[in-house]
């Protein structure tokens, strides 16, 4: 594959590693709640639940200050602390005494923003804007990979210890901030940096460059609702599985490990293709319609392989996030691309504490009802939602080129 610049499979690796981090503390995450609590198993869920909302809700705040200062400082440094911050946090929560501690751990990964910001602001640095979605898909493509495999070496390592996967993810972590350090140009130009401003450092201020663009509220109205449906699966999917089949932990494995590899495939081989063919708004529409769909299948199915065909349909929402950025990305110019990407992820940490209170809700009702499917059937309302007002108000709409440039 020939990336448009050198800087971006680094940062695509660090997405990867990033992935595979999270991955990998998932099999022992559970036990190591269970022993720091002394508790058993429905109380450790509910911690590893708050754990999740403390991380989202720092990064909420987080998020738009590292886009800023990505535009202020360049990307290579804030790349490197994120990674370095996860470094970190890991090995907090590998030594840690207490459930307290590793609260502290995930507040550290909530602060670092993640990489996903950073990550996208190097591709819409060094990417052409008619490309950018399809280069914007790598990033899914290496989320699905790490979902891969991050699991399946967290699965191995266990062996050594409980705590041996948090040790494994911290070194891979500070590994990729070395390699980083040595060999990542950056990708920020200087005459595309602005000063740092706290007026811009937090939602509101990550969107104002989009107000000028009618289509942008719409956008990002309907993005932030599919983000919402789209935590169907995080959330409940593991307990819809289990009281809908009676799939045991191992079987859940193999269906997530599957989903991570048709991930692989839309991200990587179909999105860029669909883009170039269809256009970002009729390739956003195809994805979004595709996930309704399959929510609608999973509410009403029955038996354990039709899950399996609906992954294929499903799959097809990758194409949603790519889409989104390639054209939000057109909207702003060259100097605030990180302000945007720190913006997007900020609203993606809304979905992800808001997003699993409505739907675990929506689960619990339905199972206490006879209705397992109610979560999926919610995502499913949610999704139509979005893609209607994607056919409403952005399908008609034609982008520009490009956001000229600041003065």
């Amino acid at each position: 594959m020939r990336f448009e610049h050198r800087a971006v499979p680094i940062a695509l690796a660090a997405v990867l590693i990033d992935t595979i981090g999270f991955g990998i503390v998932m099999p022992v995450l559970p036990t190591l709640l269970m022993q720091l609590g002394h508790t058993d198993i429905e109380h450790a869920t509910r911690v590893a639940g708050y754990m999740l909302v403390a991380f989202a809700g720092v990064q909420f705040f987080a998020g738009p200050v590292l886009g800023n200062l990505s535009d202020r400082f360049g990307r290579r440094p804030v790349l490197i602390y994120s990674m370095l911050s996860f470094g970190v946090d890991y090995a907090l929560m590998a030594w840690a005494p207490t459930i307290g501690w590793l609260f502290l751990g995930r507040a550290i990964a909530g602060a670092a923003g993640a990489v996903y910001g950073p990550a996208g602001s190097v591709i819409a640095d060094v990417t052409p804007p008619e490309k950018r979605a399809g280069t914007f898909a790598l990033i899914g493509a290496a989320f699905g990979l790490g979902f891969i495999l991050g699991p399946a070496l967290g699965g191995l390592v266990s062996g050594w210890g409980v705590r041996a996967p948090f040790i494994v993810a911290g070194l891979l972590a500070l590994l990729n901030a070395l390699v980083m350090a040595v060999a990542m140009p950056e990708t920020l130009k200087p005459e595309n940096r602005r000063p740092f401003s706290l007026a811009d450092a937090h939602i509101v201020g990550a969107f104002r460059p989009l107000f000028h663009a009618g289509v942008a509220g719409p956008l990002l109205l309907a993005t932030f609702i599919f983000q919402l449906a789209h935590m169907v699966y995080p959330s409940t999917w593991s307990f819809w599985a289990t009281a809908r089949f009676g799939w045991s932990p191992r079987e859940i494995g193999w269906s997530l490990a599957f989903v991570g590899f048709m991930s692989v495939i839309v991200q990587a081989g179909l999105t860029g293709r669909a883009v170039k063919a269809l256009g970002e708004r009729r390739t956003l529409l195809i994805g979004m319609a595709s996930s309704a769909i399959a929510f609608i299948g999973y509410t009403l199915i029955t038996a354990g392989w039709q899950a399996y065909a609906l992954f294929v349909v499903s799959s097809l929402q990758g194409f949603v996030m790519p889409s989104v950025q390639g054209l939000l990305s057109r909207l702003v110019d060259a100097t605030r691309q990180g302000q945007l990407q720190g913006g997007m992820g900020s609203m993606g940490s809304v979905s992800l504490i808001l997003g699993p209170l409505m739907l675990t809700q929506a689960l619990a009702f339905g199972i206490d009802h006879s209705f397992p499917g109610a979560a999926f059937a919610l995502a499913a309302v949610l999704t139509l939602t979005a893609t209607a007002l994607v056919v409403w108000k952005v399908l008609g709409h034609v982008p520009p080129k490009e956001a000229p440039a600041a003065a």
